[in-house]
């Protein structure tokens, strides 16, 4: 089948790593050939909210990204399962807003590199699988597509780790490795030598290569235009913006401009929009006109919602906690969006990119080696 990018890559972008005479799955078409109909679940002369629940009930949120693990580092005691009121983030509340999947941030603080940040994400590893095993009624560690619908068809939610600070493996291609078998699942690209402003280096697009032959996603939230266009151009499987809005409503940084959202669509990647005042807007309504420009701009399959609650980020108001999705969904249905849409936005985006990463990894690690390159061979 043909590549997922064809269109995109040149022919020499993979470099001297890959073999381009054998091709990776195409994830969407084969996504495509698998989909059915869309079934609607919910009256449509129903009220926005009590139809928001029904379909959420079927297609509950993937929350892109969560910071619960570092909130709780500072509590001495807590109880999720029963409920928390000192963080955004409990089992009931999670119920209540029919979340069905949460991303643990693992990022750090600003300042750690080398060897501290390694140990810090460790750490945050294991604190992540620590509070997953304690709350084992409520939560469960999945970290593929069929884990996540496994956890949401036995009533529980499912926690994936990531996305992590690229500081975390290092220049060490072993540390990646490691840490993706420790349970890290995505990895943003941004804050290193060899993913910076000026773009990828060498050893850098090594990474992206070796991501995906063992299923980590990359991130791009936050990277610079010629590291997001030459990882849209050299990575086989999808890739993420974690929390990223629309710049055109809004000018965060960290907004991507309609340029890199249609360049996005184009690559079947998919942009999780940030439920933040900061970066788009004081109230509901606002975070719907980001989710509208984006569908519009890059596609209903490239849009999806990080909650980024317990972040440190204030919210917007009606949005205050993981409990309130079906507000913001209630203002979609309001504005016209239909249930396929919806289902999309929620869950099925989020699965597809699992998916993705999924098929891209056990093709790729049928065809190459883990990769044995340094940083000094390449970028010295």
């Amino acid at each position: 089948m043909a590549d997922l990018q064809d269109d995109l890559r040149p022919t020499a972008a993979a470099g001297e790593f890959d073999d381009l005479s054998q091709s990776y799955p195409d994830e969407a078409a084969m996504a495509a050939e698998s989909a059915e109909p869309y079934e609607p679940v919910s009256d449509p002369d129903d009220a926005p909210m009590a139809r928001a629940h029904a379909i959420l009930a079927v297609h509950p949120v993937a929350d892109g990204y969560n910071g619960l693990p570092w909130a709780l580092k500072r509590l001495s005691c807590y109880d999720l399962e029963e409920g928390e009121s000192t963080v955004d983030t409990d089992v009931p509340r999670l119920r209540r807003g029919h979340v069905g999947a949460l991303f643990w941030s693992l990022h750090l603080p600003e300042g750690l590199d080398g060897d501290r940040a390694v140990g810090a994400t460790l750490e945050q590893l294991d604190l992540a699988k620590t509070i997953a095993r304690t709350c084992d009624e409520g939560l469960r560690p999945a970290s593929t597509a069929g884990q996540v619908a496994d956890a949401r068809n036995c009533g529980r939610v499912a926690v994936l780790l990531g996305p992590a600070g690229a500081s975390a493996v290092g220049d060490s291609l072993g540390i990646l490795r490691q840490l993706h078998f420790l349970g890290l699942r995505v990895l943003t690209l941004t804050g290193v030598s060899w993913a910076s402003e000026a773009g990828l280096t060498r050893f850098g697009e090594e990474v992206v290569r070796e991501m995906n032959r063992i299923g980590v996603i990359a991130d791009l939230s936050g990277a610079s235009v010629p590291t997001v266009r030459r990882v849209l151009s050299l990575s086989r499987a999808p890739v993420l913006f974690s929390r990223s809005a629309a710049r055109a409503l809004r000018p965060h940084p960290v907004n991507l401009p309609d340029e890199l959202l249609a360049e996005l669509g184009a690559a079947k990647g998919l942009c999780l929009v940030p439920l933040t005042a900061e970066q788009t807007g004081p109230t509901v309504r606002d975070v719907a006109d980001h989710l509208d420009h984006i569908r519009g701009v890059a596609g209903a399959q490239c849009v999806g919602l990080s909650g980024t609650y317990d972040s440190g980020s204030a919210h917007p108001q009606e949005l205050g906690d993981t409990s309130c999705y079906p507000r913001l969904i209630a203002e979609l249905l309001r504005r016209g969006w239909d249930e396929a849409d919806v289902a999309l936005l929620t869950w099925g985006n989020v699965q597809r990119v699992l998916c993705g990463a999924d098929f891209t990894a056990r093709a790729a690690r049928q065809r190459r080696e883990p990769s044995t390159a340094t940083i000094s061979e390449l970028d010295g």
